[in-house]
C-alpha cells in the first residue's frame, strides 16, 4: 500500500523501549509524530532525539505524542538512550519503537518489501530511507509526510511549525501562508464559503483576491 496525505496510517503492535505498543491504541485521540531512524548509534539520529527529547513539553501543550523508530533491536536503543542523554542533556522520555524485523519500515514504505526481515547485518547505508516524519491526527489520518537525507539533521522548529498549522486546519478550516509563524494571520480555505465564513469569523477579513481571504489566527 502506497501512503500520501489523508491516507490512514497503518496499525502494528511492536516492542518499544516502554514495552509493547499497539499503535493506534497508543495514539488514543492524541496527534502524534512518528519519526524514523536508520540505525542506532548514528551522529545526526543522536541529535535528533536529544532535540525532540528537549521539546515534549511543547509539542504536550499540542496534545502530541512523540514516537521515535530505530532499525534495531530495544536493548540497543537503551544502551543509545543514555549516549543521546549524555551528548544532548535531554532525557528521551518517549518510546522508541524497535524494528529489527524491518516490519514497521515497510509498513510504511520506508524500506521496500524485498528489504528481508532482519536488521542484522544491515547498515545505516542500508537503511537510508529510514527518515522519515509522519504528522498523523486523532482520526489516524497521516497529515503530514517528510523524508531527510541522512546527513541533514531535521529542523523540528519547522516540523512543530507543520504541526501547529495542521491543527489550524483541522480545527478552524484555515491554511496558513508562507513563512508563517504562530500567531500571525492565516488563510480562510477555499471550501469555506463567504455565507460559513461570517459564521466562524464574525470580525471580518480582508479579500486580497477573491480566492484569497486573510484573517487574524483564531486564539482557541
Amino acid at each position: 500500500m502506497t501512503l500520501s496525505i489523508g491516507s490512514i496510517a497503518p496499525d502494528f503492535e511492536q516492542d518499544s523501549t516502554e514495552g509493547r505498543i499497539k499503535f493506534h491504541e497508543w495514539l488514543g485521540d492524541s496527534w502524534a509524530l512518528l519519526f524514523s531512524h536508520p540505525k542506532d548509534y548514528t551522529p545526526v539520529c543522536t541529535t535528533e532525539l536529544g532535540t525532540v527529547a528537549g521539546m515534549a513539553s511543547e509539542f504536550a501543550k499540542r496534545n502530541t505524542k512523540l514516537i521515535g523508530l530505530s532499525v534495531d533491536p530495544v536493548s540497543d536503543h537503551v544502551g543509545w538512550s543514555k549516549d543521546i542523554e549524555e551528548v544532548t542533556g535531554n532525557k528521551v522520555t518517549y518510546p522508541l519503537l524497535a524494528d529489527g524485523d524491518l516490519s514497521v519500515a515497510k509498513l510504511y514504505n520506508m524500506l521496500p518489501a524485498g528489504a528481508g526481515e532482519s536488521s542484522d547485518g544491515r547498515t545505516a547505508v542500508d537503511n537510508l530511507t529510514v527518515r522519515s516524519v509522519y504528522v498523523i491526527g486523532p482520526d489516524k489520518q497521516i497529515k503530514a509526510m517528510l523524508t531527510y537525507p541522512m546527513s541533514t539533521g531535521r529542523n523540528f522548529d519547522e516540523i512543530m511549525r507543520l504541526v501547529d498549522s495542521c491543527q489550524l486546519t483541522a480545527k478552524h478550516k484555515v491554511a496558513t501562508p508562507a513563512n508563517w509563524k504562530h500567531g500571525e494571520d492565516v488563510i480562510i480555505v477555499p471550501a469555506v464559503k463567504d455565507e460559513e465564513a461570517k459564521e466562524r469569523f464574525p470580525d471580518g477579513w480582508k479579500t486580497v483576491k477573491p480566492y484569497l481571504r486573510i484573517v487574524p489566527q483564531p486564539k482557541d
